[in-house]
Parts: structure tokens; C-alpha cells; sequence
């Protein structure tokens, strides 16, 4: 390969496999960046976390939260639903976020019964903390794109998706 186009780990891994088992080349090219990439994607998120102190929990509930906008509040039920928790697993998120200060817990104005649970200040301040260390990794990683390259691999992947999702 030349300097205009440097080898990396999947060129290397291609050439390790040629021969020994058959594969379509663009095909494993493809699928295999996509996966390597994913990778890339989960350890920026690792770090942004780490950045802010916060576990992946943490903030996957408080990212829910902060979706609904002001006041940051949603029912505790509808919140363990959308996290695919048991109430008993909610309840213990839900116990170390409120022990940190990040969340609270409100009785619901029309029905007592029902818990609603809401981002503190505090919460909202660090989740928008992650969302900017989370928003630095992820442009780090399509730096090298110009707007036109952006485009066209989105569409793409797009493309690639939609085929999946509706399979």
C-alpha cells in the first residue's frame, strides 16, 4: 500500500485470512471496519464517562430523563420500561442516582400511587457534562470526513440499515 492509502488492522486481518477460509473480501472490508469502528465509539463513550465520573447506568437513565426536556421528569414505571428494567431494578438505580443528588423522586399531583422521577440540577449539569466529552470523542472519530464524505456515509449507512431493520 502506498501513502495515499496506508494499511490498517483490517487490511492486516484480510491478508491473514486470505486463503484459509472463504470469505467475499469487500463484504469482510466493510463489516469488519463497521465493528472496529463500534468499538471505537464504546470506548469514547467509556471515556466520557469516566470524564464526568458517571457510570454507563447513570447516565443512560438520566439521558432518558433529560429527553423529555424541562422539568427532566417521567414516570418511574415508563422510565423502567423504556431501560427494559424489573421495578425492583429500577428502584435500585433509582436509590444510588437519588443517594448522589442526581435524580429525585416526586409523588405524581393527579395520582398519588404513581412515582415520577426527575433530573436535580445537578443531574442535568452532569449529564450535559457527558453529552459534551460523549459529543468531542465522536467528533474526534469523524474528524478525517470532510461535509460531502459525512453525507454520503451516512446515507449509506442508512441504507444499510433500513435493509436490516425491515428484514
Amino acid at each position: 500500500m502506498d501513502a495515499v492509502d496506508p494499511e490498517d488492522s483490517v487490511d492486516r486481518h484480510i491478508a491473514r485470512w486470505s486463503g484459509k477460509v472463504p470469505f467475499d473480501v469487500p463484504t469482510e472490508q466493510v463489516i469488519t471496519r463497521i465493528q472496529l469502528l463500534a468499538k471505537h465509539v464504546k470506548y469514547g463513550k467509556e471515556r466520557a464517562l469516566a470524564e464526568t465520573g458517571l457510570q454507563e447506568f447513570e447516565f443512560e437513565t438520566m439521558h432518558r430523563l433529560a429527553s423529555r426536556g424541562t422539568p427532566w421528569r417521567a414516570p418511574s414505571a415508563e422510565l423502567a420500561a423504556e431501560l427494559l428494567l424489573s421495578p425492583a431494578g429500577m428502584t435500585g438505580r433509582l436509590d444510588t442516582l437519588e443517594k448522589s443528588g442526581l435524580i429525585r423522586r416526586v409523588r405524581a399531583a393527579g395520582d398519588r400511587r404513581r412515582v415520577d422521577v426527575e433530573l436535580t440540577e445537578e443531574g442535568h449539569k452532569r449529564w450535559i457534562e457527558a453529552m459534551r466529552w460523549r459529543g468531542m470523542a465522536e467528533a474526534e472519530m469523524i474528524e478525517p470526513l470532510d461535509d460531502t464524505e459525512r453525507t454520503a456515509l451516512s446515507a449509506l449507512l442508512k441504507r444499510m440499515l433500513l435493509h436490516v431493520e425491515q428484514a
